[in-house]
């Protein structure tokens, strides 16, 4: 079902860059998908779920590019965020997810925006994290400050470039940009000035309702794993390390991330790969947000 729940809000997602959101009615949702009424509303309440489930969709997509990057690499290595952020800007432009955004946010239904906002506060969230992580705990107080002003940069040199039909390099724009947040970083820390209201800051991160994933539902999908996948030795070894340290008292996590890489690896080609990509990648979020 979820493999075609995705199918259907895909198609939604292309008919609302197509045509806009407001121009676009379940009824032609429904059509370009080939699909009932019924099965439209088994899947979504209401077309706004519908955009709710896109833009989930996309945050999972990120995520799993990003930590797919990330896994195995020093997490201090501004060159592996850098690569995170640059095929992030390819993937939007691939799927003209700009004109997505700007059909939402220039619509007049507040529940609609509220989600791009609530999308675009994820997406702080995690560039802060991720500055915090390259540059070291004394920005931790800065980060999402350092982070409005990389965006409001990296958005507005890329809309320049889309509207005079520029070519250019992600990389070498991202690098240049974080070379500037590096610098911007050492004046805030030298000052302590802010120009956003740290209560400001909290209020807007009050605006995202986080659902993290669960050391339950991990150990879930390890179950489904074992259950589902015919596993070779060498598989099975790695695949009884990594539960094994699941179900301990305290999460080892230098351990279990030095397992994931290789456990990754095992099933590349193979049956089982797309299950185990997604439990790992998984594994390694939970390790890096407990």
């Amino acid at each position: 079902m979820k493999d075609k729940k995705r199918k259907v809000a895909d198609i939604a997602m292309t008919l609302f860059i197509e045509n806009g959101v407001q121009q676009t009615s379940v009824q032609e949702i429904i059509e370009r998908a080939n699909i009932s009424k019924g099965t439209f509303y088994n899947y979504f309440a209401s077309k706004t779920d519908c955009v709710a489930s896109i833009l989930e969709n996309l945050r999972y997509d990120a995520a799993q590019r990003r930590i797919e990057m990330q896994m195995g690499r020093d997490k201090r290595d501004k060159d592996v965020f850098i690569e995170q952020i640059s095929i992030l800007i390819r993937l939007n432009e691939e799927r003209n997810l700009y004109a997505l955004f700007e059909s939402i946010m220039s619509s007049s239904e507040a529940e609609l925006k509220k989600l791009v906002l609530q999308h675009r506060v994820y997406e702080i969230e995690w560039i802060a994290m991720r500055l915090t992580e390259i540059i070291g705990e004394e920005i931790r107080p800065y980060s999402v400050e350092l982070t409005v002003l990389f965006n409001g940069m990296l958005q507005h040199i890329l809309f320049t470039n889309r509207i005079t039909n520029s070519a250019y390099s992600p990389q070498k724009v991202v690098r240049n940009l974080y070379a500037y947040v590096e610098l911007m970083a050492k004046r805030m820390v030298q000052t302590g000035e802010h120009v956003l209201n740290p209560v400001t800051v909290d209020q807007m991160r009050g605006t995202t309702d986080k659902h993290l994933i669960t050391l339950e539902e991990l150990v879930e999908m390890a179950g489904q794993i074992e259950a589902n996948v015919d596993m070779t030795e060498e598989q099975r070894d790695l695949f009884e390390a990594i539960t094994f340290e699941l179900r301990q008292d305290r999460l080892r996590k230098i351990v279990l991330e030095q397992l994931l890489k290789p456990f990754q690896r095992l099933f590349k080609g193979v049956t089982g790969e797309t299950e185990v990509q997604k439990f790992t990648n998984l594994v390694w979020l939970y390790t890096r947000t407990h």
